[in-house]
């Protein structure tokens, strides 16, 4: 009876999670539910689960709305019929076209139109007519008997009380962006939209016995079901599984040659091993596809990085889908073979950020728009964004919403309306906001895509899926991960500049080389890897020091002990003290020392935390597999979590460990297993880091380009020029002879890119450039005007920059000829000076001499680049003093309490056990080295950082494993001399 239910995915709208929903149709005693959330599938999968758990029949559907407009509700009669309606709103949200007001002529759909329409009664077709419990008292006044005729019985539930129709209304307004007191009817759900018991409902209508009827056999008529065990992806990549094995095979003895030679028995057994597990699990065509990709994107000329648990395999390696050698690393294959795992190995492949959108271009065209989508996300409303939503359609002042996002425990206790937001907001808590789209997440089907969902077009201009990973999982699909990253593009770069600044071309694939190199080594054991990938934060480039680390196997372990977990169990200072004292510690248990000996006890990587679940806690290696994707928030089951950890505990009490040992245990996996990674993606990790430290050991400049032009590393654009210069460049302004959109290298000589330059605008850059590789120099400020159409205001930004500094004029003066020359015009048009027939140059004039300060210049490179470059901020102090100790003499000086100056890089936030704030700073001292801060809760109360700017810190010098850093007392940010400017 129930064919028009919301769930929370009717996105601010419906009230009730999925299981709310069934659990409500439980009590009341349905034995038929239609899920129909308003223009989106979204929940269709799960329901028909949790359906199928409770004995209930679900029916698939969707409600058709043009924004507030209730046009039609399309319930499926089975399968191809929920694939109708998905085809129908898909074509709308990929063409951007309105619905329509009427349905088209599906085959396998049931229409509803809402009463009093007469769409549905038109006779013929599918179409019906829904008459909900509140509008019965109208039939009577009906005189068309075919609307009877053809009518169903049509009871919409979108929450189950007062309370819930009160959240209803809350979330109408915030989808609305009103006031809740400005809403309106037809904004709102009717306030009968609830679920009553199937007898009090046929108890309404019993003078209408045909309306019963008619739903009861519309019910009948329809069915839904998915197998969620069979795997979703295509399944074959050449059309035959035979072939599909084949294939693979001449792959990857051919690749086997390329990578190890031709008499590596070691690997060739390998090989032979996955081979046979790969096509007995049926995985043949996920590596092919895999394959494929990385096969387009490599005759394009594009690098990429493999990872994932899929680094693990051979074949993997084999195929060119990764560059880690699971052999020379011990990586198991068995990481993703467990005898109950059903998916495939997931691999993860980064692409500059640059060539991303046409590697899936190419996606969606070889395997066809019909069977690829994107995956999507869901966004969901957490923390202050529930209260800032609820605050602003309360009306709530901004001084209140201020005190709520800041302190909302203590503002709720004090405040009437406060305290219904924050019961609002409690319930709000994880509902659907925002349809997204994954991070990389590819589907690759070998059904239609739409078998399953509907999709969006969101801006990135593929079609997503409607819901997320979780439910991809669940129903059986693999996601492929095409991402993109920033550090792919700078070694990608760089290697394209070192041709052209060196005539040298670099092969950055040639990592084993790079393992051994010495001056690689160096970079990493000094820490000295500013710009390197996944290796230039300031906590990555002290443990690097701390570990003193020259060997690939310690940088792929440094790449993980980083992540969070690690460190805040503790477990990283006590990894750091083992590895250089592997004499002087105890096992935590003899499970920890046979199983992670090479990590000296410590869990380091993913398959550590399988390994101790197995073979301390004796899970199998299914559940330990599902605890460790539940603490990395990738399942998403409590029930079934909470009975795993029971397991743990249970099995660790019969194995009688002491209480002590287990609790430690868990408290290492715990705090570890949600931030760790594999050890094969802490590998692909640690390759890609090579190929940038080789590349900053011999090319250390053009490297230095090549980070600043791709962005998107740790630090802001003005520490990558520091460290140009501390490697021996010579930085200049942005020059309109010299320089050119990106940042540019000539020999030793740096020319800052024009794209640095605040609200200078691209087109102009990029024109300038343009036109002086067609024509030349430019030879004044005139011919500069005359060739390029400048705008004046765009003319004054160069100037005032450095950009026309060639002529050899003043500022002032190019200031006063700029106005001379363009007068109250906005642009010259006269076009290129070459092609004026009766050109004059105008007029000179003797102008008195104007100078320009220092600090006047380094003030218009503040303001129009975000840093100086001639100069540095310490020229602007109006103090002297640099401090007692620079960065250099920090070791010579461990133990005292001394001044030191820097300008501030970056801080790090931390909350400690008892919930106080503590610091961790990073300065560049007056000659551009780094220094790192600690400052407990109270300097961080008594001396607070003020923002960006240069800070005198007095603290007491200390070491740790050869790395020197200082513990803060006090801190006071130093005054700059005034802008000359504002005189």
């Amino acid at each position: 009876m129930y064919l028009n239910c919301h769930s929370y995915y009717s996105l601010r709208y419906g009230t009730l999670s999925i299981e709310r929903l069934v659990e409500e149709a439980v009590r009341c005693k349905a034995e038929a539910l239609a899920l129909t959330d308003i223009n989106n599938s979204t929940g269709i999968m799960d329901f028909v689960k949790i359906c199928r758990e409770n004995h209930i029949k679900p029916i698939a559907g969707i409600e058709f709305r043009r924004g507030d407009e209730l046009l039609f509700t399309g319930l499926a009669k089975n399968n191809e019929g929920f694939m109708e309606l998905n085809d129908f709103l898909t074509y709308h949200n990929v063409h951007g076209i309105p619905l329509p007001g009427r349905a088209p002529g599906f085959g396998n759909v049931i229409t509803v139109y809402p009463f009093p329409s007469v769409k549905g009664s038109a006779g013929g077709g599918n179409g019906v007519t829904g008459i909900r419990p509140s509008s019965i008292h109208r039939l009577a006044t009906v005189n068309d008997k075919k609307i009877l005729e053809n009518a169903v019985i049509f009871a919409p539930v979108t929450f189950t009380n007062d309370k819930e129709y009160n959240l209803h209304r809350n979330l109408r307004a915030i989808d609305h962006n009103i006031l809740l007191s400005r809403l309106e009817p037809q904004h709102m759900a009717l306030p009968d939209e609830r679920m009553t018991g199937v007898k009090e409902l046929k108890e309404i209508f019993r003078d209408y016995p045909g309306l019963i009827r008619n739903t009861e056999k519309l019910i009948a008529g329809c069915s839904i079901d998915f197998d969620f065990t069979e795997t979703k992806n295509k399944k074959t990549f050449t059309g035959q599984h035979s072939d599909d094995k084949r294939l693979l095979e001449k792959l990857a003895y051919d690749g086997l040659e390329y990578r190890y030679g031709k008499t590596n028995r070691e690997a060739e057994k390998r090989i032979r091993h996955e081979l046979g597990v790969i096509d007995k699990m049926g995985f043949s065509s996920y590596f092919l596809i895999a394959w494929d990709i990385i096969r387009y994107s490599m005759s394009r000329g594009f690098y990429h990085v493999g990872r994932g648990s899929g680094a693990n395999s051979i074949v993997a390696y084999c195929l060119k889908i990764t560059d880690v050698d699971p052999i020379e690393l011990d990586l198991y294959f068995e990481r993703f073979i467990n005898p109950k795992r059903t998916s495939p190995p997931d691999f993860d492949i980064d692409y500059s950020w640059k060539e991303r959108d046409e590697v899936l271009d190419y996606i969606f065209k070889r395997y066809g728009t019909k069977y690829t989508a994107l995956l999507g996300a869901m966004s969901t409303f957490k923390g202050n964004s529930i209260f800032r939503e609820l605050g602003k359609v309360h009306g709530l002042p901004k001084g209140e919403m201020d005190q709520l996002l800041k302190n909302p425990d203590e503002v709720i206790s004090q405040n009437e309306l406060v305290k219904k937001i924050g019961e609002l907001g409690n319930m709000m808590v994880d509902f659907p906001n925002i349809r997204s789209i994954h991070a990389g997440g590819v589907l690759i089907s070998d059904k239609p895509i739409t078998w399953y969902t509907a999709l969006d077009m969101p801006p990135k201009g593929f079609p997503t899926t409607q819901w997320d990973m979780y439910v991809a999982e669940d129903i059986g699909f693999e996601k492929l991960d095409i991402l993109s990253q920033r550090g792919i593009g700078h070694i990608k770069e760089t290697a394209e500049i070192v041709k052209q600044n060196c005539g040298v071309d670099v092969d950055v694939h040639r990592v084993q080389m790079f393992k051994t190199d010495e001056k690689v080594k160096n970079l990493l054991r000094s820490g000295d890897t500013i710009g390197c990938f996944y290796v230039e934060s300031p906590a990555m480039r002290g443990l690097l020091k701390k570990l003193h680390c020259d060997t690939y196997r310690i940088l792929v372990a440094a790449s993980s002990i980083i992540r969070p977990g690690v460190a805040r169990s503790g477990m990283m200072r006590e990894y750091i003290y083992r590895f250089h004292h592997p004499n002087a510690f105890k096992y935590l248990h003899p499970v920890m020392e046979e199983q992670l000996k090479e990590t000296f006890g410590v869990m380091v990587y993913q398959e550590d935390v399988l390994k101790i679940c197995h073979h301390f806690a004796g899970l199998d290696l299914a559940d330990a597999d599902v605890l460790r994707r539940a603490m990395s928030g990738k399942y998403r089951s409590r029930k079934e979590l909470d009975r795993i950890i029971e397991k743990f505990f249970s099995n660790c009490k019969s194995y009688g460990y002491p209480d002590e040992v287990t609790k430690e245990v868990w408290r290492q996996i715990e705090s570890f297993a949600g931030y760790s990674f594999s050890k094969a993606h802490s590998a692909s990790y640690a390759v890609e880091s090579y190929q940038s430290l080789y590349l900053k050991a011999w090319f250390p400049l053009e490297f230095m380009v090549g980070v600043i032009n791709n962005f998107g590393g740790f630090y802001p654009s003005w520490v990558y020029f520091n460290e140009a210069r501390n490697l021996g460049a010579e930085i200049h302004l942005p020059c309109v002879n010299k320089g050119d959109y990106k940042t540019t290298i000539r020999g030793k000589d740096i020319f800052v890119g024009f794209i640095h330059v605040a609200n200078l605008e691209n087109q102009v850059s990029k024109a300038i450039a343009m036109e002086r590789k067609m024509n030349g120099e430019f030879s004044g400020l005139e011919n500069f005007v005359l060739r390029t159409s400048i705008a004046l205001e765009q003319l004054i930004i160069l100037i005032r920059i450095g950009a026309l500094r060639f002529t050899g004029k003043t500022k002032a003066q190019l200031l006063w000829e700029s106005h001379l020359l363009l007068g109250k015009k906005a642009t010259v048009t006269n076009g290129n000076q070459h092609d004026l027939l009766f050109y004059t140059p105008s007029k000179n004039y003797e102008l008195p001499a104007l100078e320009q300060s220092k600090p006047e210049d380094v003030y218009d490179e503040v303001e129009l680049l975000g840093f100086p470059v001639k100069h540095t901020y310490f020229d602007l102090l109006e103090t002297s003093s640099r401090g007692d100790v620079l960065a250099k003499e920090m070791m010579a000086n461990v133990g005292k309490t001394v001044r030191m100056m820097g300008q501030l890089v970056t801080i790090k936030y931390v909350r400690t056990v008892k919930r106080e704030w503590m610091h961790f700073g990073t300065f560049i001292d007056a000659h551009g080295h780094f220094f790192d801060t600690t400052h407990f809760p109270d300097a961080v109360n008594k001396y607070p950082f003020r923002g960006d700017g240069i800070y005198l810190v007095l603290g007491k010098i200390v070491e740790e494993f050869g790395f020197p850093s200082m513990t803060v007392e006090k801190m006071a940010k130093m005054p700059l001399n005034r802008d000359p400017r504002a005189e």
